[in-house]
């Protein structure tokens, strides 16, 4: 077992997971695993720039993973920042903020790269499962970009759109800097024709009606899993590998749609930085089942995080071996 630590910097999240990883099979002992909401691309698709409180909340984030990583012992750490920082003009300042904090520089990866983590971290634990059909078709939906992967124990085709729950949170349901609460019929038509057109765009190189089992990563798709579980609380082990029915997730969509903010925040499974962007997430994946015509979402907890552990590790091994 190699002890490693992986950090994963999206849009919306800052995620941290150190664990003990067998990079020959793959095998991961969680040692910690967190998550902060930091907005990292607050006002990116209108400024194309890194806002100063943005990273400020960022970095600071960035310091209390790095108490994190020092106390747990791990050997090697992996940042990886995602759709934010691979936008935006200032991307320099977050760079050497991060490598001043955490003494590595973020791997500023393309949407393949993300792809490619993604099914990785999902889909390790689902490749000798029987009665899983393949080819899986792994979606990402992030606060940015949504990553679509095919593939049966390997990757085969993987396209990243620019459609996320913050994105499209910020781009149709913003007025005045406040979010529409709830939105119009009008806002929902124009969220719904640009996913649409994200999806024509992944399907010219995912083949998306192939695929036989849809496997759904990150926060919108977890939290819409845990309302469908009707959880009292976010419960991870209840979540993965939970199977929910396009009829429900139909239904939950329709809900956040329609919902106040304070009737969102009440739900017990919603973080509070998700309370603005479910209702966008959640179209996003209820726009993929029936596109796809998925009868259901098999709702994975590991995710890009987990591949990038698992990479790391055997990066890890491989340089072991050369020493």
């Amino acid at each position: 077992m190699t002890r490693v630590a992986g950090i994963d910097c999206g849009t919306n999240s800052i995620r941290l997971l150190v664990a003990d990883c067998d990079p020959a099979t793959g095998e991961l002992v969680e040692l910690d695993r967190r998550m902060t909401i930091v907005r990292l691309g607050q006002g990116v698709d209108k400024t194309g720039r890194l806002a100063p409180e943005a990273l400020e909340r960022t970095f600071a984030a960035c310091r209390e993973y790095a108490a994190v990583i020092k106390e747990l012992g791990a050997q090697r750490l992996r940042f990886v920042a995602t759709s934010a920082s691979r936008d935006a003009e200032n991307r320099d300042e977050f760079v050497r903020g991060v490598l001043d904090i955490l003494g590595v520089e973020p791997e500023v990866i393309s949407g393949d790269q993300e792809a490619e983590f993604s099914f990785t971290g999902a889909t390790k634990e689902l490749t000798g499962t029987d009665h899983l059909e393949k080819p899986f078709l792994v979606v990402d939906i992030g606060g940015g970009s949504t990553e679509f992967v095919v593939g049966e124990e390997h990757v085969r085709a993987a396209r990243s759109v620019d459609v996320g729950c913050v994105r499209m949170t910020e781009r149709h349901l913003v007025v005045d800097g406040v979010v529409t609460d709830p939105p119009s019929e009008a806002q929902i038509a124009a969220i719904r024709a640009d996913i649409e057109a994200a999806l024509d765009l992944a399907a010219q190189t995912v083949p998306l009606a192939e695929a036989r089992t849809l496997v759904g990563l990150a926060g919108s798709v977890t939290t819409v899993a845990g309302i469908a579980l009707g959880l009292a609380e976010y419960d991870s082990a209840a979540i993965h590998h939970a199977r929910i029915p396009y009829e429900k997730v139909r239904e939950i969509s329709e809900r956040m749609l329609t919902a106040t903010h304070a009737e969102r925040a009440a739900i017990p499974v919603m973080h509070p930085g998700r309370v603005d962007v479910i209702a966008a997430g959640a179209l996003v994946l209820l726009a993929i089942m029936e596109r796809t015509g998925a009868s259901e979402v098999v709702v994975s907890e590991h995710d890009i995080l987990d591949g990038i552990a698992i990479k790391t590790a055997e990066e890890a091994e491989a340089a072991k071996r050369r020493v």
